[in-house]
């Protein structure tokens, strides 16, 4: 008979069961820049830039700020 094995480290895997609601706002930077509505377009420009080209650096800051606001609400907070 094999010997049971002994408890592993957590993982990756024991990690991902994070089931917070929290997690379903990382969609938005997801979704938003595949709707053509958004970016179809020249005008309004920005210093001269049309809208495809700067909604790309928003998007960025988009992602960014979701993803911060996140973590942010889901890290495990240590006793104190």
């Amino acid at each position: 008979m094999a010997a049971p094995e002994p408890d592993a480290p957590p993982t990756a895997r024991s990690r991902a069961k994070d089931k917070s609601p929290w997690n379903w706002l990382l969609l938005i930077p997801i979704v938003v820049p595949l709707v053509p509505a958004f970016f179809n377009g020249d005008s309004p420009r920005l210093f001269g830039f049309p809208r495809f080209y700067w909604l790309q650096l928003a998007y960025i800051i988009l992602g960014v700020a979701t993803t911060t606001v996140v973590y942010q609400l889901t890290k495990k907070r240590g006793d104190r």
